[in-house]
């Protein structure tokens, strides 16, 4: 039962890391304004950025849920917020569209420039507070293996989905205007408003009592 449960986490994890990793946005950007003005090593740094600056967004995030857990009310409100951030993330993935990837000017000092745009997106402060950190008290009542389980799997594909896109513009410029890569982000659009729905069932039984 573990076993399945910790496999339940992991797989949560890497759609999750796999769709942040891939959606378009100030570091996807970054990533291949930097592969195309220097190199994919270049580019893949900025991948790595988000190791360092998420750290201390999950500790205050985390700390903030564990204050709340005893009051159903604003859990059933931070599940239902929650819902609706994925439902905005899920649509968004799933209307993408072809990347522009035209030269833009250069991006001296690759992997400083991925931590300041990682500190300055708002996007993991809403994730972790109102999804992923909920998620992890889920998976540690179950085991600590199932919430270490979702952490790595979550930053082993936000990482490698990012690096391996840094690879595909190195050697293939036209990856991201290929038909492969939008029904890779359509897929994962669908299975984000899946989770969505899921939120919010979560949030109404929680308020409700269900």
């Amino acid at each position: 039962m573990i076993a399945d449960s910790t496999f339940t986490y992991l797989s949560i994890g890497a759609m999750f890391g796999l769709s942040a990793g891939l959606s378009p946005g100030p570091m996807l950007t970054l990533v291949i304004s930097h592969t195309l003005q220097h190199n994919k090593t270049e580019g893949a740094k900025i991948a790595f950025a988000p190791l360092l600056t998420d750290l201390p967004v999950i500790l205050i995030t985390y700390f903030l849920f564990s204050k709340i857990t005893q009051f159903n009310l604003v859990l059933g409100i931070i599940s239902l917020l929650g819902g609706l951030y994925v439902s905005r993330l899920g649509y968004h993935t799933f209307r993408t569209q072809p990347l522009s990837i035209g030269t833009p000017g250069a991006y001296p000092e690759s992997f400083k420039k991925g931590i300041l745009t990682s500190v300055l997106n708002p996007n993991p402060w809403f994730f972790w507070l109102t999804v992923g950190i909920p998620i992890v008290f889920k998976a540690y009542a179950l085991s600590l293996m199932a919430a270490v389980m979702f952490f790595v799997s979550f930053y082993l594909l936000l990482v490698g989905s990012v690096v391996g896109v840094a690879i595909l513009v190195g050697h293939s410029k036209a990856f991201l205007k290929t038909k492969a890569y939008l029904w890779v982000m359509r897929i994962l659009g669908i299975v984000l408003l899946i989770f969505a729905a899921i939120f919010f069932y979560d949030g109404l039984k929680t308020l409700f009592n269900l």
